[in-house]
């Protein structure tokens, strides 16, 4: 029998879709790669969770690296500071090229790398006092300096060893501190002033807030290159669900095919999930098909895993949060405006910024358009108005 081929809450085998979005990285790879140069401003993906930030930059990590480039991925966290991460990891991507010079100059090189890691993790330290800040924080020049050379001498050695030029991937780029964003910002910015001599692309996701996150942490922050990511388009989310099958020797029926694109709602987590229990539900053979009896028999696991998220979104939710997300869901499942959650909450509509602001920094809602938001769950509102029937 074939192994299950989907990987819900992980990277996709095959990513579906996203073909715009590649190519704007590809352009960006291909820029440092003709020209040895910048490809150009930091590269940002946003989107609420489940809409494939994360696999849309492993995906363009694997591209980067069978084109020639040594690629440093930092995953980012509230809980420790994000300008260590990055070095450490451009020093592991180095040694796992074997780019690092060998003799005196490497041990020049580590040394270097030891003394930014210091440099960079004071400004780190002050996570907690930046949180909330609203004007641009200045970063500690020589924060700046020796990350920049860093950067700089770390690509260098990449393009004069024959490879491409160095990426740097950095995923959940909100949960940053603005005192890491600025030196970063800042550190980008000083290299794209000497583009010509450092062959590096930088490529970044996070949640909706992540704009505002670094235009907060530098004004300039503002000239980076954003893209929204939505969720998939019908075709898209059927090859989410063909195209491994296929791989496996496995079909699916238009019928049920039809029925989880339905229910996914175009979230690639939602795919990946749904196709899994359905492929659990089937244990097919290779040569044979998904039908309808497989989708049903493994619709309720995968509803029981929605209904724990839902649950898990709620239960972090304030008391002022909760009084928010009531009113927005009797408002309906769709686009709800600022004013009709307002009233629902007996409330002005300038006193719910602060939950809202809150709640799109959770990644529970997202903002689409002036004065509207929308959950960005599948079946979140279901799920509040149900609370009331408990």
């Amino acid at each position: 029998m074939p192994n299950n081929p989907y990987t819900p809450g992980q990277v996709p085998r095959i990513l579906a879709g996203r073909t715009e979005e590649m190519r704007r990285i590809d352009d960006l790879l291909g820029r440092v790669a003709a020209f040895g140069e910048m490809g150009g401003p930091l590269l940002v993906f946003h989107a609420p969770r489940g809409v494939g930030k994360t696999s849309l930059l492993r995906a363009s990590q694997r591209r980067a690296e069978a084109a020639g480039f040594v690629t440093s991925w930092t995953a980012c966290s509230r809980d420790r500071p994000v300008l260590p991460e990055i070095v450490h990891s451009v020093g592991r991507a180095l040694e796992q090229a074997d780019a690092v010079p060998s003799g005196p100059a490497g041990n020049r090189w580590r040394g270097q790398l030891e003394r930014v890691t210091l440099e960079v993790g004071l400004p780190g330290a002050k996570v907690q006092a930046e949180i909330g800040r609203s004007e641009p924080v200045t970063p500690p020049p020589a924060a700046v300096g020796l990350l920049q050379s860093l950067l700089h001498d770390s690509a260098t050695v990449v393009r004069k060893r024959g490879g491409a030029g160095l990426m740097i991937l950095l995923d959940e780029l909100h949960t940053a501190s603005s005192s890491d964003l600025s030196v970063l910002l800042n550190t980008l910015q000083n290299l794209d002033g000497d583009r010509e001599e450092t062959p590096i692309a930088t490529v970044a996701a996070g949640l909706p807030v992540t704009p505002e996150a670094l235009t907060r942490a530098a004004t300039f922050g503002e000239r980076s290159s954003f893209i929204a990511l939505d969720v998939l388009s019908d075709v898209d989310a059927a090859s989410a669900l063909t195209d491994p099958a296929a791989a496996e020797g496995v079909e699916w029926t238009p019928a049920a095919l039809s029925a989880v694109v339905a229910e996914a709602h175009g979230y690639p987590y939602l795919l990946q999930l749904l196709g899994s229990t359905t492929w659990d539900s089937a244990r097919p053979a290779s040569g044979t098909k998904l039908g309808m009896p497989a989708v049903r028999k493994g619709l309720p696991a995968a509803r029981d895993q929605l209904s724990a998220m839902h649950r898990a979104r709620w239960g972090a939710a304030g008391r002022i949060e909760r009084e928010f997300l009531r009113a927005m869901a009797f408002c309906g499942d769709g686009n709800v405006t600022r004013a009709d959650i307002a009233a629902g909450m007996g409330r002005e509509s300038r006193a719910i910024s602060m939950p809202r602001e809150r709640l799109i920094a959770k990644g529970v809602i997202e903002p689409v358009g002036h004065g509207l938001v929308r959950f960005t769950l599948p079946g979140f509102g279901a799920f509040v108005r149900g609370l009331d029937d408990a």
